[in-house]
């Protein structure tokens, strides 16, 4: 039996307009601010570190473009690419990180550092935010310390001292 034309087949067009009121208004409204997701989190961190690194390594890091994926793509197999950084000990081979020492890129890939790294407290613990921002920071220091060259801890020796 064929349907009567007024029925559309994705309701999904006019979902957000019915009865004629307009389009629904964002979930803050418009005095609040905006909610800071978790990918706009891990970006900001990431920016941070990489602005930081940038002012302690001017002239080594002037042109390395760092920039944040998901999840990494699959390379076929026997392939031979950038170098990766990859779980040491973790439960999944899933690289967190892939210098680019040709295109002085490092891209950092957000769900396996944020899912997959083990951290020893909870994440309802006080200082959780502080240890996720641990977490991300100490991958974008591997990273930067394997396009240079050089030892993570070298390249910021005085940023955890109290």
């Amino acid at each position: 039996m064929p349907r009567p034309s007024r029925v559309r087949p994705s309701g999904r067009a006019g979902f957000r307009d019915r009865h004629g009121r307009g389009l629904r208004s964002s979930a803050a409204g418009p005095n609040l601010p905006f909610l800071q997701t978790r990918i706009d989190l891990f970006d900001d961190i990431v920016a941070q570190t990489a602005t930081y690194l940038r002012e302690l390594w001017p002239d080594d890091l002037d042109d390395v473009t760092f920039e944040v994926a998901g999840l990494p793509a699959a390379a076929p197999e026997g392939t031979s690419g950038p170098r990766r950084g990859d779980a040491s000990g973790g439960p999944s081979s899933l690289e967190r990180y892939r210098v680019d020492a040709v295109r002085r890129s490092v891209t950092l890939y957000r769900l396996p550092i944020e899912r997959l790294t083990r951290v020893p407290e909870s994440r309802q613990a006080e200082n959780a935010a502080w240890q996720h921002r641990m977490v991300v920071e100490g991958y974008v220091f591997r990273a930067v310390g394997e396009l240079l060259g050089k030892d993570p801890w070298d390249l910021a020796p005085d940023r955890y001292r109290d």
